[in-house]
């Protein structure tokens, strides 16, 4: 009798622990959502896998579209980006409840612009290197809406959207 006490006092706490961090090592969750910036309105999807308590790695694309006027002339042009970001998320540090997962971090990404070949800016594609905090709320254990806000590179500004884990 004592050991299966023990056994499920255990668990009991094993459960616990894991439910202040959104996202456990080992699990991953999708995120998809739209965004607002100074150069269109995004459109993105990316992952993120739990690699240790409290630390997640991930990945994300963008494509974003938009139209602008110089001297009377529009011109199309569009961003596509690809980037990795590692967070660190405060839920225990703060002890934030399980519903929540507050998180910051950085981001390393390459974006391609494209634009007309008589385009007036100087827009290059390239690396560019950013920071990002934001912040889930869970509806569900595995479905919940996020924001975050950005900044730093082509992949600055805010974007919201949907998270599931599984």
């Amino acid at each position: 009798m004592k050991k299966f006490s023990f056994i499920l006092v255990l668990s009991v706490i094993s459960v616990i622990m894991q439910a202040q961090a959104p996202l456990s090592r080992g699990a991953h969750q999708i995120n998809a959502g739209v965004g607002f910036s100074g150069w269109g309105v995004p459109l993105y999807i990316g992952m993120d896998f739990g690699v240790g308590n409290s630390f997640t790695l991930g990945f994300e694309g963008s494509f974003r579209s938009y139209n602008q006027h110089y001297y009377g002339n529009q011109y199309n042009s569009s961003i596509f980006g690809i980037s990795g970001n590692a967070n660190y998320h405060f839920n225990e540090v703060f002890e934030i409840p399980s519903k929540w997962d507050l998180y910051a971090g950085l981001n390393l990404g390459y974006y391609i612009w494209s634009y007309p070949s008589d385009y007036p800016a100087d827009h290059v594609s390239g690396i560019g290197l950013g920071g990002q905090i934001g912040a889930r709320y869970f509806i569900s254990r595995r479905f919940g809406l996020n924001f975050e806000y950005g900044g730093g590179n082509a992949f600055s500004g805010g974007k919201f959207g949907i998270t599931h884990i599984f």
